[in-house]
């Protein structure tokens, strides 16, 4: 299938103009570079153009897992004038065919423009002006934002239909040999073994510097640079691997089968992920890249109320620019000023789980966390994470582009804890968990061969730890502190470092369950907390996971037992049947 589809061609387009005015050379192709629809691409412009045509896509679908798994989550509820559409999510209405929210449609057609792109690829790789280099990169990043879509389904929708053959509209998707409707089990195979595979030869883990291949005589400092930010726009091959060796080990585990294998593959790539980082030593001493640290509070809130994705922690993100018309609807949806909707709030008992000593110990109102997240206008509750009041950032209300990340460093810390869990190395994932990997108590373990602490080591010097105050080129201004023990004010959460106690099962569930709930607030607003339940609930073979965290939030007792009734029969997955035509 040589054409390129419509919403593809139409896409890149608007990504030319759009970007026209920062490189226009490169944005300003000559005759020769236009698409011909009967021959594929046949330039590197083509090539480039086409991969940014996904990405507009991407930005289309990037807020829809947040509006639909947070209005079915524990924090959010919906606002006074809220739709109907929304109000049946909240109320985990069994009927959902006609729900925009609910539709997968959107997730279909990146997964098209991934297949339309990859049938391209594959041709445009005979032509002799091709760049090798960029056509491997590209390959691998398109096959990437494939696979996370896949993964997406599979953690909203339990299901999805896997295809690999190109077609025009998600109308074309019928029954037959091409399209199989799969479980989560077989989901997150095909996931694995997509990227295990590659694509026409090539490794999925390739990544593509846009500021080093587009600038290559920097003539911008990267600081500077748009291309910085372009960096952040696939999905990275090692939070995204992981994530689905957690997800492998999760249906293993339910089976009652052996997961090790997968749970240290996660730890493993996300441990090399995170050293690569937290090892720059181009600042040293005071770089406080992917790691938390005392520089955590201070730099919490511009995670997302910046102008692109924060270095200190952004691993990926979707990126929307207010200029060029490039938008999403959370400040929508969540804000209160005009000419917001302000469709949804934060429930009661959502927002007091952040000052609930209890629930968060050492908590109180002048914790970083609950400060970022909430914010009140006009006496009325609202998410305040994406756009505070005095944002530098988003100075009016509509200038709806703040970016959504696909993955960010604290996820990846508490990814790892969820691996370490399963690994049994307790004292390894609180320390990352609470208080942090300290100077000695990790050092002391890398020269002996004790498992607690392998793939800490710096990659410099294997007797030393870059995540302490000693680190291999220096001392450390910023060593860790752990998630929550970064935060001022906070304690930490128990957890088990034996399984004397509980035994094992009941250990690691014990653990999952404190990871989970600090996850909470972590992530709160993010869309990354309700797949995060539905795997621990697939774990355990229990949706009272879910159940449990979700139904607090109904102040009314009759909708608070339905809604449990509902979840614990499996509504926990969106009920959405794609229909074959």
């Amino acid at each position: 299938m040589k054409h390129i589809n419509p919403f593809i061609r139409i896409a890149c387009l608007f990504a030319c103009l759009a970007a026209l005015a920062a490189c226009s050379d490169f944005w300003d192709p000559e005759t020769e570079d236009e698409f011909n629809g009967e021959e594929g691409f046949t330039s590197n412009t083509e090539m480039y153009t086409g991969f940014l045509g996904i990405m507009t896509k991407m930005q289309e679908i990037g807020d829809k897992e947040i509006l639909l798994t947070e209005t079915r989550g524990e924090l959010i509820e919906p606002a006074d004038e809220s739709t109907n559409e929304l109000i049946a999510l909240y109320n985990y209405d069994q009927n959902l065919q006609t729900n925009s929210y609910a539709n997968p449609q959107g997730y279909y057609e990146v997964i098209i423009a991934c297949n339309d792109y990859l049938s391209n690829m594959r041709e445009y790789k005979s032509r002799p002006n091709v760049n090798v280099e960029a056509w491997e990169a590209l390959v691998a990043s398109a096959l990437r934002v494939k696979v996370w879509t896949y993964k997406t389904l599979a953690e909203i929708y339990g299901k999805a239909v896997w295809f690999d053959d190109p077609i025009t509209e998600v109308t074309d998707i019928k029954t037959g040999d091409k399209f199989q409707m799969l479980p989560l089990e077989q989901l997150i195979d095909k996931c694995i073994t997509t990227l295990d595979q590659g694509f026409d030869g090539v490794a999925s883990d390739k990544d593509i510097d846009w500021y080093e291949w587009l600038d290559p005589t920097h003539s911008v400092s990267l600081a500077s640079s748009q291309y910085r930010k372009w960096n952040y726009m696939s999905p990275p091959y090692a939070g995204l691997y992981a994530e689905l060796c957690l997800w492998k080990g999760a249906t293993l585990d339910a089976a009652n089968q052996d997961a090790t294998a997968w749970y240290k593959k996660a730890a493993d790539i996300l441990l090399l992920a995170l050293g690569k980082q937290i090892n720059v030593t181009s600042d040293p001493g005071s770089n406080v890249y992917w790691l938390p640290s005392a520089a955590t509070p201070g730099h919490y809130s511009p995670i997302w109320n910046n102008n692109q994705p924060y270095p200190y922690e952004a691993v990926a993100a979707i990126i929307y620019d207010y200029t060029n018309n490039q938008t999403n609807t959370l400040l929508k949806h969540f804000s209160n000023e005009y000419p917001n909707k302000y469709l949804l709030r934060p429930s009661e008992n959502g927002k007091a789980r952040f000052t609930d000593a209890v629930f968060n110990p050492g908590a109180t109102t002048s914790d970083t966390r609950y400060k970022c997240v909430f914010g009140n206008s006009s006496g009325q509750d609202y998410i305040a994470k994406f756009r505070p009041v005095g944002s530098t950032a988003r100075v009016n209300a509509y200038q709806d582009d703040c970016h959504i990340y696909l993955y960010r460093a604290t996820q990846y810390h508490i990814m790892l804890c969820e691996a370490l869990n399963h690994l049994k190395r307790f004292i390894a994932m609180n320390a990352v968990f609470n208080s942090g990997v300290k100077a000695g108590e990790a050092d002391n373990c890398f020269h002996t061969g004790m498992p607690e602490w392998e793939g800490f080591a710096s990659t410099i010097d294997p007797t030393k730890c870059d995540w302490t105050g000693t680190a291999n080129w220096g001392t450390r201004r910023y060593p860790s502190m752990g998630i929550r023990g970064c935060f001022t004010g906070l304690v930490p959460r128990d957890v088990k470092e034996n399984t004397h106690e509980l035994g094992e099962t009941g250990t690691f569930r014990f653990n999952d369950m404190a990871i989970l709930d600090e996850a909470m607030l972590e992530f709160a607003a993010e869309g990354k907390v309700y797949p995060l339940m539905n795997r621990m609930a697939v774990r355990y073979n229990d949706p009272a996971i879910v159940a449990d965290r979700v139904c607090a939030k109904y102040s009314d007792a009759a909708l608070a037992a339905a809604v449990r009734s509902k979840i614990m029969s499996g509504a926990n997955w969106v009920p959405f049947d794609l229909q074959f035509q």
